[in-house]
């Protein structure tokens, strides 16, 4: 079995741990609070850090991580449809749903979307209501706010 590694930045909106293998991420999420890295990060948990502050800098719109995305093939499938909203736009559930070939699946892809473990590099902040509201952020719709306002949506 692979080590794991964990790194943490902290953002405006709160520390984020980094953690994954030689081979790439495996997860990207909020914790209550910032841990010392691990000794000998892998290069591509030291990218992911870089990438993430760049991001909250306004420097970097969109991340070219290697991911090892863990779940079912329908919340991959949703996963891969969220990374393809640009920087700067939102969609709505319904949208997702019919983006990704399920049109009438927009519950299952909200409940995808809730399981998203790339937060922020996988950007499921930037799915909305139908009727444009803010809903359904795991980690705080506070935070999926100050992303919208940062990405200059809001």
């Amino acid at each position: 079995m692979m080590k794991v590694f964990k790194a943490y930045y902290v953002s405006p909106i709160g520390p984020l741990e980094v953690s994954g293998t030689e081979d790439g991420i495996l997860s990207v999420s909020f914790v209550k609070r910032r841990r010392p890295n691990d000794r000998n990060l892998p290069e591509c948990l030291k990218e992911g850090i870089r990438q993430l502050e760049e991001y909250f800098k306004g420097i970097r719109k969109s991340f070219s991580l290697k991911l090892l995305m863990q779940g079912t093939p329908f919340q991959k499938l949703v996963w891969q449809g969220l990374k393809k909203i640009p920087f700067g736009k939102t969609v709505s559930y319904g949208d997702l749903a019919r983006t990704v070939g399920k049109p009438k699946a927009y519950r299952a892809v909200g409940n995808a979307n809730n399981k998203n473990p790339m937060a922020i590099i996988i950007p499921c902040h930037r799915v909305i209501g139908s009727d444009g509201s803010l809903v359904g952020y795991g980690s705080g719709l506070w935070r999926k706010e100050w992303l919208l306002k940062h990405e200059k949506i809001l």
